[in-house]
């Protein structure tokens, strides 16, 4: 493009301005090639001429267009210049508060000096695993790029940060630090990440200073290498330090201060272990008071060093090694304090005896006083021939002490840096490392010493690292696109460095000027001068022989020669060094020693590298120097960064002053030269900066295609075409294979192609539509005007036609006025005349008349007064009557008013006062109507009567004429006269019976009006008490408001600490479980470190399902290895079992243990007969009853047992001799027949004697109920309670029971003899069970009775309540018909009919529907039984033909149901563990998918039902506790698997319910049937077992939700902000560096993209999978809710982190991805389980993205509308608001201020971002069961023939 298209009227530019560096301006004329002058328009509309000139003053720079401005990254930019990078950070910093910006690979960072909440750890955790272009500019996106590129290509990384001093390098390494802690956590427990972040306060204490700039500034440089593993988990970390700043320790600036450690222990010097350092205030001390002010504003010094401390103890430094840091760094400050007096000669001095510092100096630092004393003034001078020792001046002294310092400082310093080293050390191998490098940026102040020439010289170096860099990615870029490649002139500052460290260069020069005994400064000047005027970088100043500049990357430096030398050599006495190495304190004498031994002249320590060492210099005068030291350094610096890929992050300082967010240009300028981000600009403007991609150019551009273009296929071919069109200089362009490559400024010029597109479409749309609207306009007009003349034409006529008649009037009027006048005169003269000719004739008469004349004139005149006053009097009375009326009127209406007012609000109420006279008024209406629809009738009959006589009339009148015309004879005539009469008569008869009932409708009619004038009397009387009961109703409503307004808010206030109650109780249940696996992790690693090959073998007795049990259980009984070799039996079949001696082994040990187990029995009973006679022949005490009574029960328990050991004596035998037999013939197949058969007979005859017992039972039972009556007399009974229970005994209760039943049977009886009889055998007990199985039936049956009855009033209280509601209904309808027309009464009465037949119809097809799926069900299972009890008759059938071997486990038909199943299932203790792996551990959800949901947890519990049913104790509990065990590990196991996990989660909360249900409580039996009820446990309390299912509940709810976050959080991004819902609608914006695919995963095609449908699918498929398992609704309502706040949090926090999805087309696709959402909520049923609250805040982003944003009613409606959003989270979102093209605009920065201003008031969290880690409290609600258990049906499949239903 030529300048004449570019510099074009209204482009805009820049031009340079001394205050802004930049200044924006407008072209208002074209400029033509060669003008002399550019004619410009300032943005405050000044005028100005800029000249321009090939050579001097060239063309302006162009501005970028304005949606391109505050993009995320300056490459994106078209336009790449020095002040388009300016004006991007300004708006980015200023407008927006962004204060992270890419340019290219840099990450330019702007300090705020302003807290900012951005580096939590919702941001850290909203950064991982995101590329680095798809969300915004953050130092974590560089952290992640780092990693992820580490564990990509298996390279270590680099993140150097740079800057100068108080621009925010050390926080923003810290962050970088922080980021790798969190992501990169150790996997073990050696938490070495928190010691990496640990050592951040140690370094800022000992290096950090307050200076001029910042109040935490590095004074030193560092480089940590934080390692990691092949899992990529931190293991360790190494730190090397650079050139720390010693001579701060001995100086200070004004207002700076000494290194932080000096002020921290001053501050904390009242403590007692500190009192030995003889510390005061840090004013008191010479090297920590010198800058005057030892304060920083807003640090509190106490509280820092106790954190120092923390971090001292968290790396493992003993307390010892920390008060020895803190007695050097204290001697320090004595040190400086000593007072060096001079003498009088000023060649000598001396110190002080006295001197209280140097004392506590040497105490301190272990050394004797005399010899520091002595060297503190003297030094040692050795020659070639002899040794003497030279006094010193005061100055020497001083400047020796301050060296000294100095050199103290540096080793403890490098000391604390290598113990730190060795504390991240770690023995496991490194498998890769990133490193931070946080290093000084270029200095350059007015007086530049030795520090600033070592720092620029570090910068040059790195920023030739950094240009080589910048370069090689270009290079890579290209070649990767197929770009022919030509080479880029970039800036090489190769020869300045060669001038810094070349041969002979400036630090060789320094060296050897070191060398010489007498060099000066001087002399080193000169020969600077003289090696290296030829150098174009190096300069002599003119007017200075002592210093030199030197032309850096950033700036011409002027550098002070003065100190060089001194501080090159950094000398210290070695007699000084020679004293500390004596002391008497290990640690100070191993400073020394150490660095002695290890490294060569460390008088100043520049890089401390403690895990590698150097080598020994050879001797002391070839010790290196400072500069040598510092360029080997940053050589080994230099090539561990080459070694890795690095990343650039570089720390912008906005201004001196430490204002937040104030921004000064010029010295951003000055900087952004510095650091090299400009140079990154100049190399990308230098090839093809712009890139697109062949989809989004085509979406951006495809408005300036022609139609037949856009038919083709293939768009690159498009693109290519487009562009040849467009651009006509091909090497604008370059086609990549998946890009296309722009040079600077050709993306700005298709912008404005595109934009004067869309203007011409704009204009040609607005001349379009202002041409119709001007057309209608002006036919308004035209019809206006046409209509406008016609009225004035009349008007003008009428006028004339006025005129015409006025003048005709005028006319007539003069000729009448004339006539008149003449007239009048001439009747004048004639009765002058006839006055004088009668005057003499009447003189008399005259004066008759005049008299006469003269009374007749007053009586008118008093006529008229008094007409006048009377009229008069009349209007005052008229007026005054009037104004009466009309107030009385007035206050009539007023009254009336209100009444209307008063009766239209209490309208409800009238109608309900007034039910049974409307009715009679509606009766008396359709009577009326009926009676008006007769008289209808029958006038209409009467006119039909009429029209038929009047017919026949006629037709006789015209017989009658024929038959006169005939003339026929006279009877016929008569005859039809007579038929005429007749029919006459009839029509008068007609009409009088229609005069009747007129008048019977009359008076009817009338009757009604007076009834209804009454009704309506009656109802404004209604009406009047009506109006006082509304009063009173309104106050008694007004106080209750009040008192329920203060109810709801207790009730809120008790929920909400009910929530947090709760919330606090599931997170420790998550931490507990937390802490499980953690130990179950130590255990398994335990084993495994102490596993030795060969057999281990665990302890028989020890179960491995009770080991992992957490909670306390009843022990299990004594079996020990029988009960497994029982198993085993099982297990193996008998004839393997018979085989196994071991087995044999077994059995017959556990016979021997139950033999002891009886012989101890049989003892206990004998020592307690023995006691009971003692003690009955010693004394006979009142109490003898109760003896009789414990000596009877006794008794009775020994009966017992000698039955049961009798009975468990001849098992054994038996089982010994079948056991025995099996062993001696193995392959006797009869012998084992018989022995099973024996089993067989053993079990039967146990039966037999079962059935035996019960009978006995019965008949006892009636006995025991007789006596019953006998117990609540006697009182003796009821202290028997006390009775101390005997040690075999293990039911105490039953025991009490069973005494008082023996009280009344001796009370009945009285003689010995019964109760003999009665006890025979131990009869009483079982009558004692029989009796309390009685009593437990009754109370059942009172239940049941009273369920029953409460059942019945709740039913009727329903049934009421429904009746109410239907009656209110017709009420209602009946209201509103009476205030309809006939015609909608009839039309509203069929709708009514209709809409009821309706809901009929559809409550017919869903019983329909229901009795069709019954139907299918039924059939299904019974096809299933059918096909059961086939196979059944055939397994039968092949048992009795080949007479096959039973096996020892019983087969179970679980099919047949028996007529007394009570619900239960009976095992055998050896098949639990069978039955836990059949029902837990090898279930599948899959194979019980068609069975009753839940059926694992029924089988359970009634299993358990069952072991409470008889009473034991051990089997119950053992049940419960192997459950659990097996679902946790079930768990353990499928820890990722949310079918698995929601499968356990609902049939754990089952068995929880139906543990409710059947718990016996009457809280959980308000629901049960008579069945249920029945079904209770009868002996155990599992409430404690109830509140373990809960806690597990609980865990396995939150594994669910954490297995279905993990599933849908990948998808949540990409489905809510990316996915194009509504096609074509999002913009495609210019991308910038990070967009390319060399910062992107490229493996396997990038990152995976979702759509909503997809994640809508995922939704749907969790709660399909829920509801097939049989989860309660309610779980799953708030599982959904759980899930739906992970997708508002993460869709928010990630909007609120991108900027390129903040904008008004991504608002409206994000608004209908929520509604999406919704409607899947109300498709589900879902809606009302607080899901779609969730929702809400993500809604009114949606919103805040779509609404205006430029009057003050927009920021009123934004603040109302975004409720659910806080104040940061609003201006955030219209910061990032960005418009896709020229035609929307910015949001405003007042607009903003104006949001802010208005939110101020809210109390917002302070975070930014939400916590997607947030788990709302899950509550289990009750919910039972109305399955009876009696019902259930075990399919085949499951394999639980074992079990055997009771």
């Amino acid at each position: 493009m030529s300048v004449n298209e570019l510099y074009t009227k209204f482009t805009r530019v820049w031009i340079p301005d001394p205050e802004d560096v930049w200044k924006a301006a407008e072209i208002v004329r074209d400029y033509k090639e060669g003008e002399p002058v550019l004619h410009l328009k300032l943005e405050d509309e000044t005028p100005l001429e800029y000249p321009v000139g090939p050579k001097s003053n060239p063309l302006p720079f162009l501005r970028n267009p304005d949606i391109l401005v505050g993009e995320n990254d300056l490459t994106a930019l078209s336009y790449l210049h020095e002040p388009a990078v300016l004006h991007n950070l300004r708006v980015r910093f200023l407008e927006s508060n962004h204060i992270y910006t890419y340019c290219g690979i840099v990450l330019v960072a702007i300090n705020p000096y302003e807290q900012l909440q951005i580096y939590g750890e919702e941001v850290i955790n909203a950064y991982s695993g995101q590329n680095m272009g798809d969300m915004d500019p953050h130092i974590f996106a560089v952290a992640e790029e780092a990693y992820k590129q580490m564990a990509r290509d298996e390279r270590n990384q680099s993140i150097i940060v740079s800057g100068e001093s108080g621009a925010g390098k050390t926080v923003s390494a810290k962050y970088a630090m922080r980021f790798f802690a969190t992501v990169g956590g150790s996997a073990n427990d050696t938490n070495v990440e928190e010691k990496v972040l640990a050592s951040s306060p140690i370094m800022e204490a000992i290096g950090n200073a307050k200076t001029t700039r910042n109040d935490n500034s590095s004074r030193f440089g560092k480089y940590i290498q934080i390692g990691f593993s092949r899992r990529y988990h931190i293991i360790g970390a190494n730190m090397r330090t650079y050139l720390l700043e010693k001579s701060r320790v001995v100086f200070q600036a004004e207002d700076e201060r000494n290194y932080h450690i000096f002020y921290q222990l001053c501050a904390s010097a009242s403590l007692p272990e500190f009192k030995e350092l003889s510390l005061t205030s840090a004013e008191d001390f010479t090297f920590t008071s010198l800058g005057e002010n030892i304060f920083i504003e807003g640090v509190n010094d106490a509280e820092d060093f106790k954190k120092t401390r923390e971090a001292f103890t968290l790396l493992g430094i003993k307390d010892s090694s920390q008060s020895s840091i803190f007695k050097v760094i204290a001697s320090i400050l004595h040190l400086g304090n000593i007072e060096i007096c001079p003498e009088r000669d000023g060649e000598s001095c001396h110190i002080s005896r006295d001197d209280v510092h140097l004392k506590h100096f040497c105490q301190l630092m272990g050394v004797e006083m005399q010899q520091m004393e002595h060297w503190l003034c003297h030094r040692k001078l050795v020659t070639a021939s002899e040794t003497y020792v030279k006094n010193m001046s005061s100055k020497q002294a001083t400047n020796a002490r301050n060296a000294l310092a100095k050199h103290i400082y540096a080793r403890m310093f490098d000391w604390i840096v290598e113990h730190i080293n060795k504390a991240l050390q770690t023995s496991t191998k490194q498998h890769s490392f990133i490193g931070v490098l946080d290093i000084y940026g270029f200095e350059t102040f007015e007086v530049n010493s030795f520090e600033q020439f070592c720092i620029n010289y570090a910068n040059e170096k790195l920023q030739q690292q950094f240009n080589s860099h910048v370069f090689k990615l270009e290079q890579e870029e290209y070649m990767k696109e197929q770009i022919p490649w030509t080479l880029i002139d970039f800036y090489d500052n190769q020869p300045c460095i060669d001038l810094i460290e070349a041969r002979l260069g400036i630090l060789d020069l320094l060296d050897e000027e070191c060398k010489v005994p007498k060099g000066t400064d001087q002399n080193w000047a000169q020969k600077l001068y003289k090696q290296n005027s030829s150098s174009a970088h190096f300069q002599k100043p003119r007017m200075s022989n002592t210093s030199f500049i030197i032309i850096h990357f950033a700036d011409k430096v002027e550098y002070q020669c003065e100190g060089f030398l001194e501080k090159n050599r950094d000398t210290v006495y070695e007699e000084q060094i020679n004293i500390l190495k004596a002391s008497q304190f290990q640690l100070v004498a191993d400073l020394f020693h150490e660095k002695e031994d290890v490294t060569s002249s460390k008088s100043s320590k520049i890089n401390v590298r403690a895990a590698k060492s150097t080598p020994k210099a050879p001797n002391k005068d070839h010790r290196k120097t400072v500069g040598h030291q510092f360029r080997a350094s940053l050589h080994l610096l230099m090539e561990t960064l080459n070694a890795t890929t690095p990343h650039y992050v570089r720390c912008i300082k906005p201004n001196d002053d430490k204002e937040a967010f104030s921004f000064d240009s010029r010295r951003a300028v000055q900087q952004l030269r510095a650091c090299g981000v400009l140079e990154t600009i100049r190399i990308s403007a230098a090839g093809y900066p712009s890139r697109w991609t062949y989809p989004d150019f085509f979406s951006r551009y495809r408005v300036l295609l022609k139609k037949s273009d856009m038919m083709l296929a293939d768009k690159k071919l498009v693109c290519k075409n487009l562009l040849e069109t467009l651009i006509k200089e091909p090497d604008m362009f370059q086609f990549g294979k998946t890009k296309i490559f722009f040079r600077a400024g050709q993306v700005a010029y298709l912008e404005k192609l595109r934009a004067d597109k869309f203007r011409s479409a704009c204009i040609k749309i607005q001349k379009t539509v202002r041409g119709w609207l001007q057309r209608v306009r002006y036919r308004k007009i035209r019809k206006s005007a046409i209509t406008l003349q016609r009225y004035g034409r009349g008007y003008l006529a009428r006028r004339y036609a006025d005129f015409l008649r006025q003048t005709r009037a005028a006319v007539i009027c003069q000729k009448q006025y004339r006539m008149v006048r003449d007239r009048r005169a001439y009747l004048r003269v004639r009765q002058a005349v006839v006055t004088i000719q009668a005057f003499t004739r009447g003189m008399f008469t005259r004066r008759i008349y005049q008299e006469f004349l003269l009374h007749h004139k007053a009586m008118i005149i008093q006529k008229s007064v008094r007409s006048w006053l009377q009229r008069k009097k009349f209007r005052r009375a008229r007026d005054a009557a009037i104004t009466i009326q009309c107030a009385y009127r007035r206050t009539l209406a007023k009254r009336q008013l209100k009444q209307l007012k008063i009766e239209a609000r209490s309208a409800e109420r009238l109608k309900k006062l007034n039910t049974g006279m409307e009715n009679k008024i509606v009766q008396l209406q359709r009577k009326m109507d009926d009676q008006s629809k007769e008289y209808k009738s029958q006038n209409e009959q009467l006119l039909l009567v009429n029209t038929t006589l009047g017919s026949e009339v006629n037709k006789l009148q015209k017989q009658l004429e024929q038959v006169r015309s005939q003339q026929s004879d006279g009877g016929q005539l008569t005859s039809l006269q007579e038929e005429l009469e007749r029919l006459r008569e009839e029509l008068q008869e007609a009409a009088s019976q229609r005069k009747r009932l007129e008048e019977e409708h009359s008076t009817e009619k009338m009757g009604l009006q007076q009834r209804v004038e009454e009704l309506e009397r009656e109802n404004s009387l209604l009406k009047s008490e009506k109006e006082e009961m509304n009063q009173r109703i309104l106050q008694h409503s007004k106080s209750f408001e009040e008192d329920g307004s203060s109810v709801s808010q207790k009730e809120a206030s008790l929920q909400k600490e009910l929530d947090q109650e709760r919330q606090r109780y599931q997170n420790l249940l998550k931490e507990f479980s937390r802490l499980e696996q953690r130990y179950d992790n130590l255990k398994e690693e335990v084993s495994l470190s102490k596993f030795q090959p060969g057999h281990r073998r665990n302890p028989s007795n020890q179960s491995s399902l009770e080991s992992d049990s957490n909670y306390p259980s009843i022990s299990t009984s004594e079996v020990g290895d029988t009960e497994d070799s029982i198993q085993l039996v099982e297990e193996m079949g008998v004839e393997k079992a018979a085989m196994d001696i071991s087995l044999f082994m077994k059995l017959q040990k556990r016979v021997r243990e139950l033999e002891q187990e009886r012989k101890r029995l049989q003892a206990n009973v004998d020592k307690m007969e023995e006691l009971a006679k003692r003690k009955g022949s010693e004394s006979r005490s009142p109490t003898s009853e109760q003896e009789t009574a414990d000596l009877a029960y006794n008794n009775l328990k020994r009966q017992e047992l000698e039955t049961e050991n009798k009975k468990l004596k001849n098992d054994l035998n038996e089982l010994r001799k079948a056991i025995s037999e099996r062993a001696s013939q193995n392959n006797s197949s009869n012998e084992l027949q018989d022995s099973y058969n024996l089993l067989l007979s053993q079990l039967k005859s146990a039966n037999e004697e079962l059935d035996a017992r019960k009978e006995e039972v019965l008949i006892l039972r009636t006995q025991i109920v007789s006596t019953a009556q006998l117990l609540e007399k006697n009182d003796h009974i009821q202290e028997s309670n006390d009775v101390p229970e005997l040690n075999d005994s293990k039911e105490p209760m039953d025991k009490e029971e069973a005494l008082k039943a023996y009280h009344g049977l001796c009370e009945s009886k009285n003689t010995p003899q019964d109760w003999c009889y009665l006890n025979e055998d131990g009869e009483l007990g079982l009558a004692y069970q029989g009796l309390k199985q009685v009593a437990r039936l009754l109370e059942a049956q009172l239940q049941t009775q009273s369920r029953q009855h409460k059942d019945e009033l709740e039913a009727l209280h329903t049934q009421i309540e429904l009746l109410r509601d239907d009656i209110e209904k017709k009420q209602e309808i009946l209201n509103y018909t009476s205030s309809l027309s006939p015609e909608a009464k009839v039309e509203y009465s069929v709708q009514q009919e209709i809409t009821r037949l309706t809901n009929d119809n559809l409550d017919l097809k869903e019983l329909v529907e229901k009795l069709e799926k019954n139907e299918r069900k039924l059939k299904k299972q019974l096809r299933i039984y059918m096909k059961k009890v086939q196979e059944l008759e055939a397994a039968q059938a092949a048992a009795q033909t080949t007479k096959s071997r039973p096996e020892l486990s019983r087969q179970v038909t679980v099919q047949r149901k028996e007529k007394d199943f009570e619900g239960m299932l009976e095992y055998y203790k050896e098949d639990e563990a069978l039955l836990l792996k059949t029902l837990i551990s090898d279930i599948r959800p899959n194979t019980v998918s068609a069975t009753v949901p839940c059926l694992p947890a029924y089988i359970l519990f009634m299993c358990i039902r069952h072991a409470d049913y008889i009473n034991d104790d051990q089997k119950v509990e053992s049940l419960l506790t192997s459950t659990i065990n097996a679902i946790k590990k079930v768990l353990k196991k499928n820890n990722d698997d949310f079918e698995m996990t929601s499968f356990w989660l609902a049939n754990t909360s089952r068995l929880l319910h139906c543990l409710k249900q059947y718990s016996g409580d009457e809280v959980f039996m308000t629901q049960n049937t008579a069945k249920q009820n029945e079904h209770c446990l009868k002996n155990f309390d599992l409430a404690e077992y109830r509140q373990v299912l809960s806690d597990l509940s609980i865990q396995i709810y939150q594994q669910l939700i954490k297995v279905a976050e993990g599933i849908i959080q990948p998808m949540i991004v990409s489905a809510m902000l990316e996915s194009e819902s509504i096609p074509s609608l999002a913009g495609v914006k210019p991308m910038g560096y990070r967009n390319r695919s060399s910062s992107m995963d490229t493996d396997a095609g990038g990152p995976s993209s979702y759509t909503l449908e997809a994640l809508i699918r995922q939704l749907g498929q969790f709660h399909s999978i829920m509801q097939d398992h049989g989860l309660d609704p309610e779980i799953v309502g708030q599982v959904v809710r759980q899930l739906f706040h992970c997708i508002n949090a993460v869709t928010l926090n990630n909007l609120l982190l991108r900027k390129d999805v903040c904008s008004w087309s991504n608002g409206m696709q994000l608004r209908y991805n929520t509604s999406q959402m919704e409607e899947w909520l109300r498709a589900n049923n879902l809606f009302q389980s607080k899901a779609a609250a969730t929702l809400e805040p993500i809604i009114q982003a949606a919103q805040l993205l779509q609404v205006k944003k430029k009057t003050t009613q927009d920021a009123e409606a934004i603040c109302s509308l975004c409720s659910g959003l806080s104040t940061q989270q609003i201006v955030k979102i219209l910061n990032l608001y960005t418009p896709l093209n020229e035609f929307e605009e910015r949001v405003t920065v007042s607009f903003i201020r104006n949001i802010q201003n208005r939110l101020q008031d809210r109390n917002d969290p302070p975070q930014l971002l939400v916590d997607t880690k947030q788990t709302f409290p899950v509550l289990f609600p009750y919910t039972p069961s109305a399955l009876s258990l009696e019902t259930l049906q075990i399919p085949a499949s499951l394999s639980l023939d074992f079990l055997v239903r009771v």
